[in-house]
């Protein structure tokens, strides 16, 4: 009898946020994380989508680490249903206790911003994806497990993690079924060269193994920990030299502690002037906490208390945060990484503008963000309802990236050799996944090995064969990356600028008559068609 097992991707494919892929064989269902989708309004719009299977015939959830995109949707999960187990690391678990509540306190209050904004409009309110006391159930449901260690699953499952080296207790997902076939889930892998954390590593000899492809198309140059300090000791000292503040768009896990981490080693051995750095994040301030928790089993904190320094000033209120309005001369870190919520959009406000100001940035920034946009060199932008001139220094270290790039990843993939069946590459965008895809069959595996599934494809697997497609599509690439609302954006932060500087108001009247007709124009056309 031939023993099949049925792969589902209903995130992060052909798109580098929301993870999640469920594995059903022998009557079991289980899912590999269940992230938030994040950047285009499209994507986000698959968060309030239902859910393409029942949550209550999950069996459990094996996430890989406390990221939203891989974490985020949790508490709709258990909103809508599901009871089973979820099996992380102990710091994966620990960071949960913060990340999650914080989630759903931001998705309640943007369902109250929401509500007030469709009332003024006339349209109906809409209820939050999910509250923080949905957030603290997912707690409840929670199983710490340590690396390297069979777990039995029932049915003749049984799965172990192994170190991704991505950010504190980050996993990849090994899964064994009936004995008969071995598969691999990489989760975000990190890079060689990695302050708290060793090498990525896992076993070899699988029939499946699915890899993130986040930078599947760029090498970063090899830079060692002393070299990224030098580069952002030139970047900072740039950056006050010119008299304003200097903004750094941060994740609240691992971004943040690595930016502490090097700021404190340069202030500590002289080489920094000791200056003062809010952290201005909640969920940054909790997750530091969690660092310290677990200094003991990190690397790279040598002498000195790092997440106690003394020029160190945790921001904890929104108070003291605006309070931070009238500065100049400081290192800011907020939350969010990719600018679409949190403070730092509250300091990007008061801060764009002013020409003697920089903004930094130091993470992936996915298509449709904020912080992509102001990173491509958008000259105007619209934060919280008002156009903010970008007038501030724009400047980019990429050696912070807690992803491999193409060499490490293809180094990964080969050490997982021999590779039975199917290489999966997802969590990335197309031109990654293409990149990395064309390197991989370069370096010997069949192309007919290697697969770039998308939102909600299926696949048939069998042990020591090919996968085979069963389809099921549910959202195109280019749909997903680009849509109407980020054009519509991007005009209106635009127009006034350009109606402004127009000859007089004929000329502007002229304009929005033509844009009018326009419009009219493929209304009627749709009319037409539609009847």
């Amino acid at each position: 009898m031939t023993f099949d097992a049925k792969l589902t991707f209903h995130g992060a494919a052909g798109t580098v946020t929301g993870s999640c892929s469920v594995l059903e064989a022998a009557g079991q269902r289980w899912m590999i994380d269940c992230g938030l989708f994040q950047g285009s309004r499209s994507l986000e719009e698959l968060n309030r989508a239902p859910f393409a299977f029942d949550p209550r015939d999950i069996d459990g959830v094996l996430l890989t680490h406390a990221h939203i995109d891989h974490c985020g949707l949790l508490p709709r999960l258990v909103k809508e249903g599901f009871r089973g187990p979820i099996y992380c690391t102990r710091p994966t678990a620990d960071l949960l206790g913060f990340t999650l509540p914080d989630a759903g306190r931001i998705q309640e209050a943007e369902a109250d911003r929401g509500a007030r904004r469709r009332a003024r409009e006339g349209r109906e309110p809409y209820e939050p994806l999910y509250t923080e006391a949905d957030a603290r159930r997912v707690l409840e449901q929670t199983e710490p497990v340590a690396l390297e260690q069979w777990r039995e699953l029932g049915h003749g499952w049984r799965f172990r993690l192994w170190n991704a080296g991505h950010i504190l207790g980050s996993a990849s997902v090994e899964i064994c079924l009936n004995d008969e076939m071995r598969l691999l889930f990489s989760g975000d892998l990190g890079p060689d060269e990695k302050a708290f954390h060793p090498e990525p590593n896992a076993p070899a000899g699988f029939d499946v193994v699915v890899c993130e492809s986040t930078y599947g198309d760029r090498e970063k140059s090899e830079l060692s920990l002393e070299g990224r300090r030098q580069l952002l000791l030139a970047e900072v000292e740039t950056a006050l030299a010119r008299g304003g503040n200097l903004i750094i768009p941060a994740f609240a896990i691992e971004r943040t502690q690595e930016l502490l981490l090097d700021l404190a080693i340069l202030m500590a051995q002289g080489k920094l002037a000791r200056t003062p750095v809010f952290i201005d994040s909640p969920l940054a301030s909790n997750a530091t906490s969690v660092f310290r928790r677990h200094a003991g089993k990190l690397e790279d904190l040598g002498d000195i208390d790092v997440f106690g320094f003394p020029a160190f000033h945790f921001v904890e209120t929104a108070q003291h945060s605006m309070q931070l309005n009238v500065m100049s001369g400081a290192i800011i870190i907020a939350a969010s990484g990719m600018c679409e919520a949190g403070r730092v959009r509250h300091h990007l406000k008061h801060n764009l503008w002013r020409p003697e100001s920089t903004v930094l940035f130091v993470g992936y920034q996915a298509q449709g963000t904020l912080g992509r946009t102001i990173l491509e060199g958008a000259r105007r932008v619209r934060i919280s309802g008002t156009d903010v001139a970008v007038r501030a220094r724009i400047r980019r270290i990429d050696s912070y990236s807690a992803h491999a790039d193409q060499g490490e990843l293809l180094a990964w993939i080969n050490a997982r050799q021999p590779i039975r069946g199917g290489l999966f590459l997802c969590h990335g965008e197309e031109q990654s996944l293409a990149a990395l895809a064309a390197k991989v069959t370069a370096q010997g595996i069949e192309p007919t090995q290697v697969f770039r599934p998308q939102v909600g494809e299926s696949f048939r697997l069998r042990p020591n064969e090919r996968p085979t497609s069963l389809g099921g599509m549910r959202i195109a690439p280019a749909e997903a990356a680009h849509d109407w609302q980020n054009e519509y954006a991007a005009i209106m932060v635009d127009l006034k600028d350009r109606l402004r500087h127009m000859r007089d108001n004929q000329q502007r009247e002229r304009t929005l008559l033509k844009m009018r007709e326009v419009l009219n124009h493929v209304n009627q056309t749709r009319g037409t068609r539609a009847r």
